[in-house]
């Protein structure tokens, strides 16, 4: 047999995968070959979207199910052993595995990560690949899992048997967890994204605690009575009998698992603090879901009830851990077991990716100054003194303004799709109620077809709160638009929201990743795969904060008359300034405090605030202003060069001169290869092509794109290259249905490009199915390689002009 003749796959199972069977390990239960762990980042070009490259391990090895030690990555034989190292010690940082080894199929170079071998990186051959029960051992020395910590780790996860398995890092997440618990730690933190799943993380830690006897009585607590109800019926289901949820401020003690509103066991009152109604040392374990929102604050009411549960394990859940002068997560948890960040899952294709449209209005930026003596709508004199962004729509109403806004939300929606589920979030609720009036007064046609296409859903008023379950059901086409103001910011799975806009001031990165986090998700089943974000407050502005763990595909400007749906034009000299570059006249004050729609703990109302005065002026003209766009590169990175500056730099990087990128174009046998291998690498053909086809009239090639941008050569449209075909009659010595096709061809390459002209499925459309079947116009060719040079030498006539 020669080795060296042999593909990746044919070593695997020739070679690898009987060195396993020899260790003893078990192929059907302990071995999983070419597992993909990532869905592949969504990549999005204009309106398009697609999956990039998924991460995925030739072998991941486990003790038992989902819980991976071992990663091999597998090199065919023309590599040496330890080619796949790197690639495989950057999947174990992944994967969380300790455990790491690379092979070619004549052995296996070892990688130890837990500094527990004589040496770190040792060669093994084919017969002395570590038995599971070795590494197994080794992996819980490591761990610090001895005694009875080991029954607790080795409990197997909740299985339904439908083959749902956790994602990777939800079982680094759970695996941390249990492992921790089991050690005795008694505070744990982990922060994931919204988004990631982090109920089901949460059961499946209870589960197996609870399954091992660990912990016997465990209180799940969150802040909002729709994440309880959720979670009761959703991912806690499996509990059944043995779950109650906490409600009429009652205590049943008979039950094991108790979900609670942390509202319903507290109160100002002290016989309202049910949970004293629970000895102290009740629960052995409490888990408290968006842990951000109270439990960080030494005087909040979680901390109370905490407190109280002293001995009780704690778990916080959080997306946005809260690090203030005044509030602490971590100071109360200890440094989060494990993170997961909204930009690594965007990168890894389990969040969806936004885009950002920045309406800058003038009044915003430039201030109001009433006349002296100035009365309002409302007969109020209006206090002299300049009115900005921080004041509208809290201390003055330009209505104007309110009207704008909603008519570019409904610019928006009807350039897109009118029925895309959008959140509006504003100041407060009079200005959600306010936002609700215009958007109805701008939709009057959908408004008619359904009086729920616009609600307002905030948490003063029950008509809109009880539409919040239709807003979120993905089969639910009513409501569309819902203004809000505090009640949607968390624990909303709004798995079809497609459009976020902000109107409302932002100054906290917490409830700014919040708001964010209600358009991460993904619903491949209703064509939800990013998200937009209409900006109007400079909100995203905080993008620039290095808190920040995620960046848009792109940022758009509209100018005064420009759509609020980007053109991609730009101009020759723009400047694509980076967010860190645009700090805005907007500073976040100190100290600011947060109002809120929802309903608090019941108790005495507290005394009611100095009514703010607020003034509504219905005069004041408002115009949209400025006009620019961002984008990301390959890497995630903002691009702070014009985008035409950006395109030559990545476009010279690949070819050192025009004759080396000449050469590649015309030896490609598919161009668009070329083309691909550039978008992957961060060239935004839709933009580029859109910005040369506004000076040229018509649409250039991707070939003229590059060979002006980065080389200055004059560029051709599509057309032009088309017609330079046309008029030297290339296709003199073919007839009648080969020629047909051929000129069919150029057209084709007129209208739509080079992509379909290298396609063959292009010969089922119109206007070739008109000519005869597939295989007839082929055989005119003479067959496939009569057709195949046929359209290269087309290929060779379009690009012989310029080139």
């Amino acid at each position: 047999m020669n080795k060296k003749a042999l593909s990746e796959r044919d070593i695997c199972t020739k070679f690898i995968t009987p060195a396993l069977e020899r260790a003893g390990w078990d192929i059907q239960t302990q071995v999983r070959e070419e597992v993909s762990f990532t869905a592949g980042r969504i990549l999005v070009r204009g309106r398009l979207h697609t999956r990039g490259k998924r991460r995925r391990a030739d072998y991941l090895l486990s003790h038992q199910k989902n819980q991976p030690i071992a990663v091999i990555e597998a090199k065919d034989n023309n590599h040496s052993l330890g080619d796949g190292m790197q690639q495989a010690l950057a999947y174990s940082d992944a994967l969380d595995v300790p455990f790491v080894f690379s092979s070619n199929g004549d052995g296996f170079l070892f990688h130890d990560r837990t500094g527990l071998g004589a040496q770190t990186e040792a060669t093994l051959s084919l017969d002395e690949f570590p038995p599971p029960e070795v590494l197994w051992e080794r992996y819980c020395q490591y761990k610090g899992i001895e005694g009875p910590a080991r029954p607790v780790v080795e409990q197997p996860y909740y299985d339904d048997g439908s083959g749902r398995t956790p994602r990777y890092y939800q079982r680094v997440a759970i695996n941390r967890a249990v492992e921790a618990v089991a050690r005795g730690q008694d505070r744990i933190l982990l922060v994931m994204a919204t988004g990631t799943g982090k109920t089901f993380t949460a059961f499946q830690i209870i589960w197996r605690l609870w399954k091992a006897k660990q912990k016997k009585r465990i209180l799940f607590l969150a802040d909002r009575n729709i994440l309880v109800d959720q979670t009761k019926s959703n991912d806690f289901k499996p509990f059944g009998q043995a779950m109650t949820k906490v409600t009429n401020r009652t205590v049943d003690t008979s039950y094991e698992i108790y979900l609670s509103l942390y509202q319903a066991v507290t109160g100002s009152e002290e016989e309202k603090n049910i949970y004293k109604q629970f000895s102290p040392d009740f629960f052995d374990l409490i888990v408290i879901d968006e842990c951000h929102r109270g439990s960080a604050a030494e005087d909040s009411a979680w901390r109370r009830i905490l407190d109280y549960f002293s001995s009780a394990t704690h778990i916080g859940l959080t997306a946005t851990p809260k690090e203030t002068k005044e509030v602490s997560n971590i100071d109360y948890f200890g440094e989060p077991i494990y993170t997961y960040s909204l930009k690594q899952g965007i990168e890894d294709g389990f969040l969806a990716p936004y885009k950002v449209i920045r309406v800058d209005i003038d009044r915003d930026l430039q201030g109001w100054r009433p006349s002296k003596g100035q009365v309002d709508k409302l007969g109020q004199e209006i206090e002299d003194r300049i009115y900005n962004q921080k004041d509208f729509d809290r201390q003055l109403v330009l209505e104007q303004r309110t009207e704008l806004v909603a008519r570019k939300i409904t610019e928006f929606l009807e350039s897109t799709d009118p029925f895309q589920k959008t959140i509006v979030f504003c100041e407060d609720i009079d200005h959600a109620e306010r936002m609700r009036q215009a958007l109805v007064n701008l939709n009057p046609k959908r408004v008619a077809e359904n009086r729920k296409y616009v609600m307002r859903i905030t948490g003063d008023e029950a008509e809109g709160k009880a539409e919040l379950d239709n807003f979120i059901n993905p089969e639910a086409r009513y409501p569309v638009i819902a203004t809000t103001s505090k009640l949607m910011t968390t624990g909303v799975d709004a798995q079809t929201c497609k459009l976020i806009v902000l109107d409302q001031r932002i100054q906290s990165m917490t409830e700014f990743k919040q708001i964010i986090g209600r358009g991460t998700r993904i619903n491949e089943d209703y064509h939800k795969h990013w998200f937009t974000i209409l900006d109007f407050k400079k909100a995203t502005e905080l993008f620039a904060d290095p808190d920040f763990d995620g960046d848009p595909v792109r940022v758009h400007q509209p100018g005064p008359d420009d759509p609020v749906i980007p053109g991609d034009e730009l101009g020759d000299d723009e400047g694509i300034p980076g967010a860190a570059e645009e700090p805005g006249p907007y500073d976040i004050e100190e100290g600011a405090t947060w109002e809120t729609d929802d309903t608090g703990p019941s108790g005495p109302p507290p005394e009611p605030p100095e009514p703010r005065r607020k003034y509504v002026v219905d005069d004041v003209e408002v115009n949209v202003v400025a006009q620019r766009v961002q984008y990301l590169d390959a890497h995630g990175d903002l691009i702070t060069e014009s985008l035409r500056d950006y395109t030559r730099r990545k476009v010279q990087e690949n070819f050192a001169s025009l004759n080396d990128f000449l050469r590649r174009w015309h030896a490609a046998d598919r161009k668009q290869a070329i083309i691909d291998e550039l978008a992957e690498q961060g060239i935004f053909w839709e933009e580029l092509i859109s910005e040369l086809g506004q000076k040229l009239g018509d649409e250039p090639d991707p070939f003229d794109v590059v060979c002006h941008i980065a080389f200055d050569r004059p560029p051709l449209t599509r057309r032009e290259r088309a017609e330079e075909v046309r008029k030297r009659d290339i296709f003199t010595r073919y007839e009648g249905q080969a020629r047909q096709v051929l000129e069919s061809l150029v057209d084709k390459y007129a209208d739509a490009g080079i992509t379909p002209i290298e396609d063959p499925k292009v010969l089922t459309l119109a206007p070739f199915s008109d000519l005869g079947a597939p295989m007839e116009l082929v055989r005119a060719f003479g067959g496939k390689a009569g057709y195949t040079q046929a359209v290269h030498e087309l290929e060779d006539a379009l690009y012989q002009s310029g080139a």
